[in-house]
């Protein structure tokens, strides 16, 4: 009797949990409620030329050798109105920036020595929030990714060099135009002020001066 008493006891107690633990279907509002925030990146108004992920380095003048910079992705961006094209790259986890620079006509990118997945290049880099000289290094999973890599750089650095001499030739255009306007209102002025003159010199002739007038009075007394 003594034995079963406790069993008992333990029985209502795990049914009594178990109770517990069974699901009403009553639904309960959460306390807070967390509002969906709009999070900018800076490339709205861009479009990706390229998508790639890679390993970057840069060259520390200071300790003559590589250092890591991040793992990540790395883009071309192109502006949608201004046609400029930059160097993004984020590491994958922070999506904290570690290169960001245009692409302009005097850059170029030439394979690593001896590592056919990886290639360098110069850089004014702004990734720190100033403009920094920069000797970067970036590795590929693949040869195919690289060679992706440096033949779209490449052609980036083309277009922008056509796109500054076309914006040149148009520059160069408009300012002969405004010239061209200009030398024509400077003519027109010469050609009214010619004519003004010749005006005033026809009425001149036509009205005896003043001299002529007491001559001609005397005379006549």
């Amino acid at each position: 009797m003594s034995t079963a008493e406790p069993e008992n006891e333990r029985r209502t107690e795990e049914e009594t949990a178990g109770a517990d633990d069974e699901d009403t279907g009553a639904q309960v509002a959460p306390i807070v409620r967390l509002e969906e925030v709009a999070v900018t990146t800076g490339e709205e108004n861009e479009d990706a030329i390229l998508d790639l992920k890679a390993k970057l380095y840069r060259f520390d003048k200071g300790g003559n050798q590589w250092k890591e910079r991040g793992a990540g992705t790395v883009k071309f961006l192109k502006h949608k109105e201004t046609g400029k094209v930059r160097l993004v790259m984020r590491q994958s986890k922070t999506l904290k920036i570690c290169a960001n620079h245009l692409v302009i006509p005097t850059m170029t990118v030439q394979e690593h020595a001896g590592n056919e997945k990886s290639c360098v290049w110069h850089a004014a880099d702004f990734a720190d929030g100033e403009l920094k000289d920069e000797f970067f290094c970036i590795r590929f999973a693949s040869i195919e990714n690289c060679k992706t890599f440096m033949e779209t750089f490449q052609e980036v650095a083309e277009s922008q060099k056509k796109k500054e001499e076309n914006e040149d030739a148009s520059k160069a255009a408009g300012l002969l135009e405004k010239l061209s306007v200009e030398d024509k209102k400077s003519e027109e002025k010469s050609e009214e002020k010619a004519e003004e003159k010749t005006k005033a010199d026809d009425i001149k002739e036509e009205k005896p001066s003043d001299d002529a007038e007491k001559k001609a009075e005397t005379a006549s007394a």
